[in-house]
């Protein structure tokens, strides 16, 4: 039966004064199976049916899709209107629910249909900075592991900037084939820039990887490339130093014209085998607050700006003789025993400290390798790039960089900080110390996932008599290069 022969029992004042009346069970019923129920957060319009299969009675609240679907956004001719469509539909064998749920789902395909619509035009620059923003930011797990990257992806971000973008950065997403992102990796290839070539393919896979899972693209365009066919595989370097090339090194040292500080950071990485970013990250613990709270705080503090840097905070304490890093690349921590040698070097780094400028109290640079206004870590990139321009040869010399291009060219072919690293394990190992000691020394993880769950001795004692036998002979090796330097 239409609505509209049924009786009205409701005015607009009658329905006003009862949703704005003392709280109560009771409905307020219109006629016609349309009623006014009183509910927590308001008043709502049900209309109330019976069940033709079963004759059970059913309540079918109105407007449920419509977050203002109650009383007095919807009034009593909004609800008497839409009663009766309702009662049209029951008088046509329809059922309002299911009519309901359909028109739910059809609502659901079409948000889906945009949804795609809008995925197949994301551009290329779009999904790398959702894909930068979910996975590259650095973030701790819940199991204490971190993720992203340290950087926060921007070591990325400049890469696709100056590679990516240019020519693929407004390709859309259902329009992106792999022609075109191997035709950014061939252009790194034609400039002989082969492990550039490597580093976008790993990063390009990633971030399509990325894409592939939120199922923003069908296929990953690059799966099926390999390093083989863009830059060639990776050479894993092997460069160390021979004592004889060490000595040559202090030699040539005073005519590279570097800054003290970077002479001192050649030595320090030989002595201690830290990383670069390890060291230039360390801070002097001898002004550290005392009281734990306080410590705690500046070391909160030094830890974020190190980050921001893209160092690794350390603490240097020459009193203990320890250098100790809390957070490393293996995502534990490593203490450095420090060797005459290299409490010596580290002392002298001591007497270059800086006063903060602007600092009214006189309060001294925290860090050991500062940067040029003293409160924050030198950059990670400086150093390598120093060692790499006194290497290139008067020919390859860069535009406004040092004209000392030969200064620390070696008889064993070019050599990074890097190296120096590998070099300290190389004189541990000569001088009779074992892989295992030697890998905490470098604060390698276990390989053998055994001996990484039951072996937790980190061998500290070792590590010491280590650092003190490899400091010796760092002594002796510039020794003799002074000795033979004063003899010439």
């Amino acid at each position: 039966m239409p609505r509209t022969a049924r009786t009205k029992l409701l005015t607009a004042l009658a329905v006003k004064r009862y949703a704005e009346g003392p709280a109560t069970t009771k409905e307020l019923h219109d006629g016609g199976g349309l009623y006014l129920r009183r509910r927590e957060g308001g008043a709502y319009w049900y209309l109330r049916t019976t069940d033709p299969a079963t004759g059970a009675t059913q309540w079918h609240r109105m407007f449920p899709d419509d977050p203002q679907g109650g009383y007095p956004h919807k009034s009593l001719a909004n609800a008497r209107d839409e009663a009766e469509r309702l009662w049209n539909l029951r008088s046509q064998g329809l059922d309002p629910r299911a009519e309901r749920r359909r028109l739910i789902e059809q609502r659901k395909q079409e948000e889906e249909a945009a949804r795609l619509d809008a995925v197949r035009r994301l551009t290329v620059r779009q999904l790398f900075d959702r894909w930068r923003e979910t996975e590259l930011q650095p973030r701790l797990r819940a199991d204490g592991k971190r993720t992203g990257r340290k950087d926060g992806g921007q070591y990325v971000f400049e890469q696709f900037g100056r590679h990516v973008f240019p020519t693929i950065g407004e390709i859309a997403l259902e329009n992106l084939r792999k022609t075109e992102l191997l035709s950014v990796l061939d252009a790194q290839v034609s400039a002989g820039k082969l492990r550039t070539a490597n580093v976008l393919l790993a990063d390009l896979k990633q971030m399509l990887d990325f894409a592939l899972e939120r199922e923003l693209i069908v296929a990953n365009p690059l799966a099926t490339v390999k390093k083989g066919k863009v830059g060639g595989p990776a050479v894993e370097r092997e460069r160390a130093l021979s004592e004889d090339e060490i000595k040559k090194l202090a030699t040539q040292l005073p005519s590279a014209k570097l800054h003290l500080r970077a002479e001192t950071a050649i030595w320090l990485i030989l002595a201690t085998a830290v990383r670069v970013g390890e060291l230039m990250g360390a801070v002097w613990g001898d002004d550290l607050p005392t009281d734990a709270r306080k410590r705690t705080a500046r070391l909160d503090d030094l830890s974020k700006q190190a980050e921001a840097a893209g160092v690794k905070l350390g603490v240097v304490d020459l009193g203990s003789r320890q250098w100790y890093l809390p957070q490393t690349k293996n995502q534990r921590d490593h203490t450095v025993h420090l060797s005459d040698f290299a409490l010596g070097r580290l002392r002298t780094l001591a007497e270059m400290r800086e006063t903060l400028p602007g600092d009214d109290d006189g309060a001294m640079s925290p860090w050991v390798f500062p940067a040029t206004d003293a409160r924050n870590p030198v950059c990670v990139k400086s150093f390598g790039k120093q060692l790499a321009d006194r290497q290139r040869g008067t020919e390859q010399r860069l535009k406004n960089r040092t004209k000392a291009t030969t200064t620390l060219a070696l008889p064993g072919g070019k050599w990074t900080a890097h190296d120096l690293r590998r070099t300290a394990a190389t004189i541990m190992a000569r001088l009779g110390f074992g892989t295992d000691v030697i890998n905490e020394c470098l604060n390698h993880m276990q390989q053998d996932r055994m001996a990484k769950v039951y072996i937790r001795d980190r061998r500290e004692d070792a590590q010491a008599r280590a650092f003190d036998a490899l400091g010796e002979r760092l002594g002796m090796l510039l020794g003799s290069a002074e000795d033979s330097g004063s003899q010439a």
